[in-house]
């Protein structure tokens, strides 16, 4: 009987009304210009780090200062926006990424700079769960909620494509500090649309934050990163031993950061399990295939950025009707579908060689995979977030966006560390592309295993 609903569905999506455009339009474009800023300040992280006296060996902090705050407090603030209000917290962002942007592109020497970044990375950590949350509220689940969440990753994918390809000239026709100064502007008419659109949302009665779980969370979170971007033994020690304390005063407390009611769901846990193995597996791929265009190929910058960004359309195409999909045949089949693709197609690239005649195969498997990729994105943000009631929203979007911040950090320090035992040449790179398919398939039989008893979230 579900599923006549669900085909007239998909051959007559959902409409949004005027009203749920405009806040789509304000919620949704918060994170797009997230992906545009993150894209363009890659590209000119050289500039930017030269612009304020920083050594060329200091320059991936300008990274790395961003990536600590954005992932070790996702999981705070998105519980912190169930308590005290989403719309709230969505705001404060706004303004904190306002400022930090506007102190980034007037910064004059590396402190100023670096400190811009670590409030940039707090703002994303307080912006991207309360934007999700107050999507995933304010369109209930079901085929509208994953048409959403689908624009959600279109437009999450369009920002990282327009950035790497705009992002080269922009610093070029105008100076590193417009990367920083572009957000100011947009950040500004978000907080003055945000309060006319957006209702807050309902307090629960005894407000209550589990602090000794947010210290230690936040903590061991923040050690691990540490770790896995410095290769610090000690600091991923500290941070195993943080999180198991987390777990343990989880278990006890009268009022949990995180139940583990919630961290036992199989939409929560595989959900955010597959978040986790699509955003390490991904961006370390292209991080690799990039060494390779530049160190093997010899391409130029530019020509890297036009390489990933023609073939970076697909995933526009895939947000767009990845909601679909999983109107028809459920996030479960979506999600093992995409990331399946998102593995196969990255096998030509562990056959890359070194003529230029490579590129006729890389890039039709990049779009390929992109597609496969983004779908993959939506299924799992879908999956992760479904089943839960509004009041807990904020915590399961604050734990999809936590996975994809720590997935985005260590990824690439891990498979870069894989090629690093073949050397710096090609022979590394296709090892480190050969365990990115292999764990991505292992991961999506344990997915398909795990949730093979659940029955479609959007039903």
């Amino acid at each position: 009987m579900s599923v006549p609903v669900a085909t007239a569905e998909a051959v007559s999506p959902p409409r949004l009304d005027t009203r749920q455009r405009l806040i789509a339009l304000v919620l949704l474009g918060a994170g797009f210009m997230l992906a545009v800023d993150f894209s363009i300040l890659n590209v000119a992280l050289p500039q930017a780090g030269a612009g304020v006296g920083l050594a060329p060996a200091q320059w991936p902090w300008i990274t790395s200062a961003y990536a600590l705050p954005a992932a070790g407090f996702t999981l705070v603030f998105g519980r912190t926006a169930d308590l005290f209000g989403r719309r709230k917290l969505f705001l404060a962002g706004m303004v904190v990424l306002a400022g930090a942007s506007l102190l980034g592109g007037l910064a004059d020497g590396p402190a100023t700079l670096l400190t811009a970044r670590v409030l940039q990375g707090l703002a994303t950590a307080m912006t991207i769960p309360a934007a999700l949350s107050l999507l995933t509220t304010t369109f209930k689940g079901g085929p509208l909620r994953a048409r959403v969440l689908g624009l959600n990753g279109a437009l999450l994918s369009g920002g990282f494509t327009v950035g790497a390809l705009l992002g080269g000239a922009l610093v070029s026709l105008l100076s590193w500090r417009a990367a920083f100064l572009f957000n100011v502007p947009v950040a500004v008419a978000i907080v003055l649309a945000a309060p006319f659109l957006i209702r807050e949302s309902v307090l629960p009665e005894r407000v209550r934050l589990d602090l000794p779980g947010a210290v230690t969370v936040t903590g061991g979170l923040l050690a691990v990163i540490y770790a896995a971007v410095e290769t610090n033994l000690v600091a991923a020690l500290v941070g195993a031993a943080l999180l198991g304390a987390f777990w343990v005063i989880e278990l006890r407390a009268p009022a949990p950061l995180a139940p583990v009611r919630i961290l036992r769901r199989p939409t929560v846990k595989w959900g955010n399990f597959a978040g986790f193995v699509i955003f390490t597996m991904e961006p370390a791929m292209i991080f690799l295939v990039t060494v390779y265009l530049q160190r093997v190929l010899g391409l130029s910058p530019l020509a890297t950025g036009l390489v990933f960004g023609v073939p970076g359309l697909a995933s526009v195409v895939a947000g767009v009707i990845a909601g679909r999909f999983i109107g028809r045949f459920g996030s479960r089949l979506v999600l093992v579908a995409g990331m399946t693709v998102q593995a196969l197609a990255t096998i030509p690239a562990v056959l890359l060689g070194t003529g230029w005649g490579t590129l006729a195969v890389l890039v039709p498997a990049l779009f390929v995979g992109f597609f496969g990729h983004v779908t993959a994105i939506v299924a799992y943000t879908v999956t992760g977030t479904s089943g839960l009631p509004d009041e807990e929203q904020g915590l399961a979007t604050g734990l999809t966006s936590m996975t994809q911040q720590v997935a985005i950090t260590v990824g690439i320090p891990l498979l870069g560390a894989v090629a690093a035992t073949r050397g710096s040449g090609l022979a590394g790179i296709r090892l480190a592309l050969l365990v990115d398919v292999a764990v991505t398939l292992a991961a999506v039989a344990l997915i398909s295993y795990g949730l093979r008893h659940h029955p479609r979230p959007e039903q």
